[in-house]
């Protein structure tokens, strides 16, 4: 390997380190001794649990875990991990997304295989017809939120994809750097908002050197002090499903369920919104169909 490539390798494995250690403070902060059972003692000069009280609850020496939260230690157990995130009460996607910091030449084997890129893939002809299939507005979105594939009706909610440029035809760059889409999701803008920087951590943890996710984290970053703030909280989502309240600048609320299918080529989700019957909702969904049909 060249000196370049080695550089390259040592940053990479540098921001490695970095997210798992913001990650691992970032949780210990959110918890109190008391949540976990334990006495405080002394005074604090950050919030949430030391070093050395998480130690003690995944039941691992103090210097271990130090080794562990600051990336110093690539052959930590799965045990030892699922027992950090049992102190630390985390759910299933964050101990999913622990376990690929921690690891990530071992946790995730399907997509070390891949490219290192994550370079779009065509959309079956049948996946296109069974998003056109789909009852209400349906999209299909890849592991950077790009959105791939759509139907009619998401056109007429969420405006036509395919006249956008394609940096621009992704829910996190709309969502954060388009007043329209914040005028649509309206009173869900802040839900929207977090759950989205939520699946950009889950694909960071899966895909740490992946330029293409660097760079749209890096323009977010820059343009939007908002998307700056939640990444800094290192929060995971992986929805699967709920309700957002858009307002159509056309027919007004459109309060609309809304399912994930977890497609695992590509890492794609297919996401599909439906009113409840016999609702305004359903009725203004109705008109936009009539009106784009």
């Amino acid at each position: 390997m060249d000196s370049t490539g080695s550089t390259d390798s040592a940053h990479a494995a540098i921001e490695r380190r970095a997210e798992l250690s913001q990650f691992l403070r970032t949780r210990r902060a959110r918890l109190r001794p008391a949540d976990v059972g334990l006495v405080s003692y002394g005074q604090r000069r950050v919030p949430g649990l030391r070093r050395e009280e998480l130690a003690q609850l995944a039941g691992v020496s103090v210097e271990y875990y130090v080794r562990l939260e600051q990336g110093r230690n690539p052959h930590v157990s799965d045990s030892v991990l699922e027992a950090v995130g049992r102190a630390l009460r985390l759910d299933a996607a964050e101990q999913d997304h622990l376990r690929n910091l921690a690891r990530p030449d071992r946790a995730r084997p399907a997509a070390r295989a891949r490219s290192t890129s994550l370079a779009p893939e065509p959309v079956r002809p049948a996946l296109q017809r069974l998003i056109d299939a789909q009852p209400g507005p349906a999209y299909l979105c890849g592991p950077l939120t790009e959105v791939v594939a759509w139907n009619a009706q998401a056109v007429a909610v969420f405006g036509d994809f395919g006249q956008l440029p394609d940096e621009q035809r992704n829910f996190a760059y709309l969502i954060f750097l388009d007043e329209a889409y914040r005028a649509l999701f309206a009173d869900s803008w802040q839900e929207k908002a977090e759950s989205t920087v939520g699946l950009l951590r889950v694909s960071v943890g899966r895909h740490p050197d992946d330029p293409a996710l660097a760079s749209l984290i890096g323009t977010l970053a820059m343009k939007s002090e908002e998307f700056g703030a939640l990444w800094a909280q290192q929060d995971v989502h992986e929805k699967a499903a709920g309700q957002y309240a858009l307002r159509h600048p056309v027919v007004g609320p459109l309060d609309l369920d809304f399912e994930i299918l977890h497609l695992p080529e590509a890492e794609r989700v297919l996401v599909s919104y439906l009113p409840t019957p016999g609702t305004d909702a359903a009725e203004n969904l109705g008109l936009l169909a009539s009106w784009t049909g």
